[in-house]
């Protein structure tokens, strides 16, 4: 084996390594710091997102844990016809931000990100970002509304001006778990927001 070919197979097998781990959930998921100090990526997504669209990193990020605990590939479960014949899933939720193939297909239309994928960290936050801020617009919530704001993402925007959720007493519930997983999170940010801040070369000299 010639060394360019050596060297050539170890960049591939790095890339798949880290491929490999950018897609898996983060070991603390109940922590942000410790989410964004494991994905550094995820950091300047959401960070990003939130200087776009002025949704927040931990309604973000409570939202996201909900919807997939954080897996690239998450999907509703299969439905089985006679309990072993496979008939499709319950919807078309997919990805990160678990977001159904027709409202992707909008938030395609309004921002442009044709290539944008459900399974990818930076287009699903984005996505979300996106529809917070549609949230805010179409139907008056706050961006910093955990609460409000699932249930928005949940039922819809029509859903929620109907007040669809009034009669799910379960999804107030998980509302409500979000809003305080929110809470929690926006805490834990305060004291890690600016070591996560500062440049590689700052923490390269200086920890």
């Amino acid at each position: 084996m010639t060394k360019s070919l050596r060297n050539l197979l170890l960049a591939v097998g790095t890339a798949m390594t880290l491929a490999g781990c950018a897609a898996s959930p983060p070991a603390e998921p109940e922590n942000i710091c410790a989410i964004f100090k494991e994905k550094r990526d995820w950091y300047k997504a959401a960070k990003n997102t939130r200087e776009k669209w002025g949704a927040p990193e931990h309604v973000t990020m409570s939202i996201m844990y909900q919807e997939s605990s954080f897996k690239h590939n998450a999907a509703p479960p299969m439905q089985y016809f006679l309990g072993f014949i496979p008939i499709g899933r319950a919807s078309s939720a997919y990805g990160y931000a678990q977001a159904k193939t027709i409202t992707w297909g909008d938030y395609v239309k309004e921002t442009g990100n044709t290539w944008g994928k459900r399974n990818d960290f930076d287009d699903a936050m984005d996505f979300m970002g996106w529809y917070i801020y549609k949230s805010n617009k179409v139907n008056g919530v706050s961006k910093w509304d955990a609460y409000a704001q699932y249930l928005n993402y949940h039922e819809g925007w029509g859903g929620y001006k109907r007040g669809s959720y009034r009669s799910k007493a379960w999804l107030m519930n998980v509302s409500k778990k979000v809003d305080r997983r929110a809470s929690q999170y926006s805490a834990q940010l305060q004291g890690c927001r600016e070591d996560l801040d500062r440049s590689w070369l700052w923490r390269l000299f200086f920890g």
